[in-house]
């Protein structure tokens, strides 16, 4: 009924908890912008935009499912209005209509149906999630989508949830049920009944409200779920649990004779690793979009992840990297590890070039993730080997060194620079999804991944220049991860250094709470070492 409410944490919850009882599970967004996806949406605007192993570039959405499910999603679980009229008018162009007139109803909807059924396909249940808000003309097509998704399939094969807000009026010391009430109705008049309503509120509901819901909407009072303000995502599948959610879902759709009771320990594990830290870091993360920290979402999840494997608190102090240009080093005090994440564009760029210098030369651990191992290759071209004005023609295409560049600017068949200077398409020379490289024997990123091959997801246009290998590796940088073809590096890191390593994909996006990643225990290890002195601290498992 309003943005914000998590819809997506609450949908990923009760998959969490209908996972734990043994069902197969998938998830899907359905977004109502006409964009075709959010790859060239602003960060400030719309927030992080998350790949999945196939590339797609999707709603941060889709992030919370992967981190509270073990199902790997894949561009058919991601669908935008954009994308459904933009396949609607290729049949209509193609003739696949028959000259037929092309409506919202049937074509439209049919089409959102077919992409529910093609996402959902081979699961026992299909969580679905539309966006936007209850009355939003965007959200017409894909609700009356649904509503004959369940008119076809019946009561026990499709059920609708919806997320509400029952506010609390502090002035009056009351919950207000009537914007439940009025948002409910809305649907009603479009033909839809909800079956469960999700109440957000910031406290528990007392009986009295939910009767009064209940009564006014229409839905069992036991389906009026209180579904409260946590301190911690991760606790949200066991308060839904407690409330009985899944019973009610796994009986709706007469799942019974398929399900086994919820073991939700590996949850409470996450939960008390939580609430019970044995040690607390700070990480600087330094980027051009901190003050819309959505923007960096499955990165500052990853890094929580990682202290969670060693029941450590990670406070995250979000510096703009503009900052550090204007403050220098100053801006950075009082951490005990640095991070610097992926961007584009020229801002704050040199500040995050200033990030890694600070970071090696006074040896404090230094993560760099896509544009942050751009930028520490710029540093060491730079101030170790020697080479001045070097720089990324992202930023500079003219640069004297361009140690980072296109691959088209660096790679020709006769192995001569070719500098381009027309505009690329900004959506379609991404290198995007699930990628698999070599990591070098006797390295920190070997040892932190514990074997040869790995595969990580990318988002990023410009590369490490090979024609500058040579020379950067001389000034003392290792090449830890190279392409399974050796023509693009990975990874980078400073073997002289406590811990100086840096990717060229995104780490952050295979992280989840269960299992954490690699990269980030091994970051958020090197700076409880750096904290406690340099001394090599025993590990705690969560």
């Amino acid at each position: 009924m309003v943005s914000s409410l998590g819809k997506g944490i609450a949908a990923a919850s009760l998959a969490a908890i209908l996972e734990a009882r043994g069902l197969r599970i998938t998830m899907m967004k359905l977004d109502p912008y006409i964009n075709v996806d959010p790859g060239t949406m602003s960060p400030f605007q719309h927030g992080e935009v998350y790949v999945t192993d196939d590339g797609a570039e999707t709603d941060l959405d889709l992030g919370h499912y992967e981190r509270f499910v073990r199902t790997r999603l894949t561009r058919k679980n991601s669908v935008t209005t954009g994308r459904i009229y933009e396949e609607v008018i290729r049949k209509e162009r193609r003739g696949d209509y028959l000259g037929g007139t092309v409506q919202v109803i049937p074509h439209i909807t049919d089409e959102i149906k077919r992409c529910i059924d093609a996402a959902t396909e081979g699961f026992d249940v299909g969580l679905v999630e539309i966006g936007g808000t209850v009355g939003d003309i965007e959200s017409l097509p894909f609700l009356e989508a649904i509503r004959q998704i369940r008119t076809e399939r019946g009561p026990d094969q499709a059920i609708f949830m919806h997320l509400t807000l029952v506010p609390y009026i502090a002035a009056a010391g009351e919950l207000k049920t009537k914007p439940t009430q009025h948002s409910v109705k809305e649907l009603r008049s479009i033909g839809i009944q909800p079956d469960i309503l999700l109440c957000r509120s910031e406290k528990p509901l007392p009986d009295g409200e939910r009767r009064k819901i209940a009564l006014f909407t229409n839905v069992h009072e036991k389906a009026v779920i209180s579904c409260v303000d946590v301190d911690n995502i991760y606790k949200l599948p066991l308060w839904l649990h407690s409330q009985h959610l899944d019973e009610i879902v796994v009986e709706r759709l007469r799942l019974e004779s398929q399900v086994k009771p919820a073991d939700l320990s590996e949850w409470e594990a996450v939960v008390d690793a939580v609430e019970h830290p044995v040690d607390e870091v700070t990480i600087a993360v330094v980027g051009k979009y901190v003050d819309h920290q959505d923007a960096y979402k499955s990165l500052g999840e990853a890094l929580r992840h990682g202290g969670l494997r060693q029941r450590t608190k990670v406070r995250l102090k979000w510096l703009e990297s503009e900052q550090v240009e204007y403050e220098g080093a100053a801006a950075l005090s009082g951490v005990d590890a640095i991070l610097v994440p992926g961007g584009f564009g020229d801002r704050g760029f040199e500040g995050k070039v200033l990030t890694a210098k600070h970071a090696r030369e006074n040896r404090i651990p230094y993560f760099g993730i896509c544009y942050g191992m751009q930028a520490a290759v710029v540093d060491v071209a730079r101030h170790i080997a020697g080479l001045t004005g070097a720089n990324t023609t992202e930023n500079d295409r003219r640069c004297e060194h361009p140690v980072i560049g296109l691959i088209t600017e660096w790679r020709t068949a006769t192995g001569e620079v070719e500098r381009r200077s027309e505009e690329s398409d900004l959506g379609g020379t991404m290198r995007l999804g699930l990628q698999e490289c070599r990591l070098k024997h006797g390295t920190k990123a070997r040892e932190m991944y514990g074997k040869d091959v790995v595969a990580e997801r990318h988002r990023h246009r410009y590369e490490f220049n090979n024609r500058y290998r040579t020379q950067i590796e001389d000034a003392g940088l290792v090449i830890s991860a190279k392409s399974m073809d050796d023509l693009l590096v990975e990874m980078i890191e400073l073997p002289d250094h406590p811990w100086f390593v840096a990717c060229q994909a995104h780490p952050e996006f295979l992280s989840t709470p269960r299992d954490g990643h690699p990269l980030f225990i091994g970051f958020i290890r090197a700076a409880r070492e750096h904290k406690a002195g340099g001394r090599l601290l025993k590990e705690v498992s969560a």
